[in-house]
């Protein structure tokens, strides 16, 4: 936690060293801790931590190694320590950063475990808007656990619930379409949550005044995906809890956009659906009528996502919104181009992609822009309906998804297509392994700087 100035007194000086200012460092210490210093090795080299003792062999500061200095979070490494207070010393070049960046390597999820343990506090830097800090972290709390949840305690009802308990704290309206309603309104979303005895849903929330801009996030809700009837193997399946990371990052996003009273008239879609295996499963081969009324021959049941994702697209696009983003853990062909640390951006806006990547840099939660290339909209081509919802070629699979979802937003004002990976394979400063929030915190950013200035 971050803690107010009243226990400066109290507190541990934590000093970030970089790799060249190490030696320099180190020689202005006491010649006992400089000796002991380099007994232990310690050259700034990141994530290397020194707890420098007093005389009476209580903790007097800690040195903290930021390598050439460029990881913002570098104070994660403060979490390695049980409790106490500390402030920041020398060398931290950016005291918000590092404020949120201890704030998110104190994340656990432990709502399966037992054994709680006591974390250290950090006193508020100067200059820091400590309430921003917390509700940023809050928000990325919110999305880490709801990804993390495994799929037999989160279902499209529980999703459902996370969304109601959002409104029931902000004030905003919660509306569920489901049985019939969802079969003759969204029967895209409908199909892929067939098989499932969880029954699919769409969840849309609605918040702010009614004249401000609109502004329309939609994320995918697949709360596990087995592929269907082109089944998974099992180690694409393993990971499949996060494969409504796309709805975590909206509800995430939306948790910050009304938390900061945002001038804007906010509305979240999430289409909700269990991607099963059974009788009543969707099928290679056929073809769906989504909301829109283009016809989509089925290529590949494990590409469900686009599917979802079009009908809620469709209606948020119904109301003209001034911007629409959406969000997706849509194609591993992302991850093959840029890994799982950069979220691929998708928009026919050039200044809307360059303000938010210019946002993530700004905030350390980068963004990379992939072309929307108009020739491989061929490759979409269906003989037998409007469109088919897979590519014909092996090649930009990412891109021929954000080609097809395009072809379902035609009166937003600006869209967005982020495809998202909402995972950290390893551990690093300020991102424990596990379920992650990528894009939302540049978006934040960007939506303070377009709506208020």
């Amino acid at each position: 936690m971050i803690v107010g100035r009243h226990e400066v007194d109290r507190s541990t000086p934590a000093h970030a060293v970089t790799k060249a200012n190490a030696a320099n460092f180190i020689a202005r210490l006491s010649s006992e801790h400089a000796t002991f210093a380099r007994a232990m090795g310690f050259d700034g080299a990141p994530g290397d931590v020194l707890a420098l003792p007093d005389g009476a062999g209580r903790l007097s500061m800690v040195l903290i190694g930021v390598g050439d200095g460029s990881d913002p979070f570098a104070s994660a490494a403060l979490s390695r320590f049980p409790e106490g207070a500390f402030v920041l010393g020398e060398g931290w070049s950016d005291h918000t950063a590092s404020a949120l960046g201890f704030l998110l390597s104190l994340y656990r999820f432990e709502n399966y475990a037992t054994g709680k343990k006591r974390a250290p506090r950090l006193v508020s830097p100067d200059g820091v808007d400590v309430v921003d800090v917390r509700r940023i972290a809050d928000a990325i709390y919110l999305t880490r656990d709801l990804i993390n949840t495994p799929a037999n305690d989160l279902g499209p009802a529980e999703l459902a619930d996370a969304a109601q308990a959002l409104g029931r704290k902000y004030g905003a309206h919660i509306a569920i379409t489901d049985g019939e309603a969802l079969e003759n309104g969204f029967p895209m979303i409908a199909a892929v949550g067939a098989a499932s005895p969880r029954p699919p849903l769409l969840i849309d929330m609605t918040w702010g005044s009614e004249d401000a801009p609109k502004l329309t996030l939609v994320g995918k809700g697949v709360v596990f995906d087995t592929g269907g009837l082109n089944i998974k193997p099992d180690r694409a399946m393993s990971l499949m809890k996060k494969d409504m990371g796309g709805a975590a990052q909206a509800l995430g996003l939306a948790t910050m956009i009304m938390d900061a009273n945002l001038p804007v008239r906010l509305r979240v879609l999430i289409g909700a659906a269990e991607n099963a295996i059974g009788g009543a499963a969707f099928r290679p081969g056929d073809v769906l009528r989504s909301r829109k009324g283009l016809t989509v021959e089925i290529g590949n049941t494990d590409a469900e996502g686009r599917l979802v994702l079009a009908d809620a697209l469709a209606l948020a696009d119904q109301e003209r919104p001034d911007l629409l983003i959406d969000f997706a853990t849509l194609t591993g062909a992302a991850r093959v181009a840029l890994g799982p640390d950069l979220p691929a951006l998708f928009t026919r806006d050039d200044v809307v992609a360059e303000e938010v990547r210019l946002a993530g840099e700004d905030v350390h939660d980068p963004v990379w822009r992939l072309p929307l290339w108009p020739r491989y909209e061929k490759w979409l081509k269906s003989p037998i309906a409007d469109i088919n919802h897979i590519s014909s070629q092996p090649f930009a699979g990412s891109i021929t998804a954000a080609l097809f979802l395009h072809r379902f937003v035609e009166q937003a004002r600006a869209y967005v297509h982020f495809d998202v990976y909402s995972w950290n394979a390893e551990e690093r400063p300020g991102r424990p392994k596990g379920g992650e929030a990528q894009a939302i915190r540049a978006l934040y950013h960007w939506l303070g700087v377009r709506y208020r200035g």
